[in-house]
């Protein structure tokens, strides 16, 4: 069964980006992919675990922190309360998604807009 964690608040601590999650990431994994909801706005991390997939939605409100993760290589990581996981393979991904959604249509003109605002 998949389920989705919505980002509603992001952090820079000690030179990395902490993603708060509004519920348990207990049992999950990440699997270093992102996946682009161009109807929603949002990037969307894939973590798995044995049940299926689980994803990590990041709404265009935190992309200002994810300009700065591309602009210093910076590790990200999610967390709540105690239980934090770093997210693998989240800059390469996002500095290739940013890439292709440049001036491609195939994205809808309303994201590749707010993708070439912010980034």
């Amino acid at each position: 069964m998949n389920k989705r964690i919505t980002i509603s608040e992001a952090n820079f601590i000690d030179s990395k980006l902490y993603l708060v999650a509004n519920e348990s990431i207990s049992g999950l994994n990440p699997t270093g992919q992102i996946l682009v909801d161009s109807k929603g706005f949002s990037f969307v991390y894939l973590m798995e675990d044995l049940e299926g997939y689980t994803y990590i939605d990041i709404k265009d409100s935190i992309w200002p922190l994810l300009k700065k993760v591309l602009d210093q290589q910076t590790k990200v990581w999610i967390l709540f309360g105690d239980e934090q996981l770093e997210l693998t393979n989240f800059y390469e991904e996002l500095n290739d998604l940013i890439n292709n959604i440049r001036g491609n249509s195939n994205y809808g003109a309303e994201m590749v807009t707010k993708v070439e605002e912010i980034f």
